[in-house]
């Protein structure tokens, strides 16, 4: 049954928003690396399709400053449909104090929560990201990426994302990577300072 809960989240600028979301039991809840490395189990998938019809924009990198708090930086790619509407994002989320970096990704609702999404670069060994949350509009896979996958990201052709529908339908999609390095590495196209008020 899903029960719909209200989060209270904290933005860059240290306000508080509520947001709607839907409960789920969420393996995030598990450590981090464990998500990554140990293979989930097996669903028995009706089917596999590619998802053709998504066009992806280019690679940004956005970073975020709040007055006093660590510089906060975003390397995001987004995938639309052809009606516009918004298909997936990839986030690549850096904080200049962390040593890790975060694995963030959009996708539209009705997948099959309990089987994580799973990524990989030009069929390498496939890393999976599990879901934390849902929106009314989208399912947030999110976790601690493995330095692995960061470098084989920017050495890669492509990045391979998988998820599994509510109808066990396997869909995958293509992710060019050709930018990622430079625009990962290179100065960010705007970086968005809060100053505090006192």
């Amino acid at each position: 049954m899903q029960t719909f809960l209200t989060a209270i989240l904290r933005s860059g600028a240290r306000a508080l928003v509520a947001i709607p979301i839907i409960a789920m039991a969420a393996p995030a809840i598990a450590a981090p690396k464990a998500a990554q490395t140990e293979k989930p189990a097996e669903v028995a998938t009706r089917g596999q399709r590619e998802a053709k019809d998504i066009t992806f924009g280019d690679w940004q990198k956005l970073c975020f400053k709040a007055a006093g708090a660590p510089t906060l930086c975003r390397t995001s790619i987004t995938g639309k449909f052809p009606t516009g509407q918004p298909a997936v994002r990839v986030d690549l989320i850096e904080r200049e104090d962390a040593p890790t970096a975060r694995l963030q990704l959009f996708v539209p609702v009705g997948m099959y929560l309990q089987h994580p999404a799973k990524l990989s670069v030009d069929q390498g060994s496939p890393v999976y990201i599990p879901y934390s949350w849902c929106l009314a509009n989208a399912c947030i896979a999110a976790d601690v990426a493995a330095p692995r996958i960061v470098k084989e990201m920017q050495s890669g052709k492509t990045l391979t994302l998988e998820v599994v529908d509510s109808n066990l339908l396997a869909l995958t999609t293509s992710v060019p990577l050709a930018q990622f390095a430079a625009v990962h590495k290179g100065a960010p196209a705007k970086t968005l300072e809060q100053s505090a008020d006192e």
